[in-house]
């Protein structure tokens, strides 16, 4: 199989007045576009409708949210030009899965998203994620919408609210997407090498590319999900040149190329146990710290090209159906304005933080 060569690859992108403009505006259309579909969807699809059928209330929801989501993978591969590669196992559509994910920087549960569009999956993804994020202006509102969990990182903060989300996830007939990132937090040098040192401490693998994973998060969806998933993915995303930042993102400089791999555990190949689950847990991410190790020094995972690239009518009639809805909400309501300039300021401060 052909691998990626490094001749013409496009490292950090510089930032431009044409850019900044060009995020600028991409920015607010995402912000509008997510404003308006709360007010005109969110309400009907998850109280009204929840009212009468949670799992109805779901598919609507996921129609319309998807929608809207599918402009991020829009904004990174067809205006910003990066490139996401897929690598190693295929992932049917609808599955009901857990995926477990390394955490290098704010934005890598952004480019999950590029693959659960490419699966029309899209609306079933749901983040556990830190609570700041939940309280973003407009977005956080779509998260709380989009039933994410929110954590403080305090397993004893945590458990009572998590078990209780994870209860609400269980029927068979709901596609699920729940993402895990076992790390806890991002990854800078300088938490590496405080894990490093816990590490040597405390008898544990020395990690290079990652941190240590907790495992209390990963064993309670688990033990709650087991016997209604089909699968749990083992995701690992490596970036060249540089690590992206949310503003990175939006003004289209990093990153160049975004790569993805993918492998996929049985259910029947995880034990049971919480110490052995601890134990797979910890394994699996020795095996990911050597695979991002290779990805450092040769440029891509194995098993290269697993995906398609996406589609650009797909994206279009996504953007369309976005633009179409806003605007016939806009004869049925009037002009609605919204002060765009303060939401803008909060969700840098919240994404830029650790």
């Amino acid at each position: 199989m052909e691998v990626p060569s490094a001749k013409h690859e496009t490292r950090h992108r510089r930032l431009t007045p044409l850019r900044v403009l060009r995020g600028v505006i991409c920015l607010l259309v995402l912000l509008l576009t997510a404003f308006m579909m709360i007010v005109y969807c969110g309400f009907f699809s998850t109280v009204v409708l929840r009212l009468f059928s949670v799992h109805y209330s779901r598919k609507v929801t996921a129609f319309f949210f998807s929608s809207w989501l599918a402009l991020w993978p829009f904004l990174f591969e067809k205006i910003n030009k990066t490139k996401v590669i897929f690598s190693g196992d295929d992932v049917p559509a609808r599955e009901r899965v857990l995926l477990i994910c390394n955490h290098r920087t704010e934005v890598d549960w952004m480019y999950l998203w590029d693959l659960a569009l490419r699966k029309d999956s899209l609306g079933y993804v749901k983040y556990i994620l830190k609570s700041s994020l939940m309280k973003l202006p407009v977005f956080g509102w779509s998260f709380q919408i989009l039933e994410f969990i929110p954590v403080e990182r305090k397993w004893e903060v945590d458990e009572a609210k998590m078990r209780q989300m994870l209860s609400k996830f269980k029927d068979p007939r709901d596609p699920l997407w729940l993402v895990l990132f076992p790390e806890g937090t991002d990854f800078t040098e300088q938490k590496c090498l405080r894990n490093k040192k816990y590490a040597a401490e405390n008898g544990l693998p020395i990690l290079k590319n990652l941190l240590l994973p907790k495992s209390k998060g990963f064993n309670a969806c688990l033990e709650d999900l087991r016997s209604t998933l089909d699968a749990v993915y083992d995701v690992t995303i490596g970036y060249k040149h540089r690590c992206p930042s949310f503003l990175d993102n939006v003004f289209g400089v990093d990153p160049s190329e975004v790569h993805i791999h993918i492998r996929r555990v049985t259910l029947d190949d995880i034990p049971l146990s919480e110490r052995e689950v601890t134990s797979w847990l910890m394994d699996t991410f020795q095996r990911k710290d050597q695979l991002l190790s290779n990805f450092n020094s040769e440029g891509y995972f194995p098993l290269y090209g697993a995906e398609l690239n996406l589609s650009t009518v797909k994206c279009l009639i996504n953007v369309m159906l976005v633009f179409i809805h806003k605007q016939h909400q806009e004869v049925l309501a009037g002009k609605t304005s919204f002060d765009m300039t303060s939401s803008i300021i909060q969700m840098g401060r919240f994404m830029s933080g650790a």
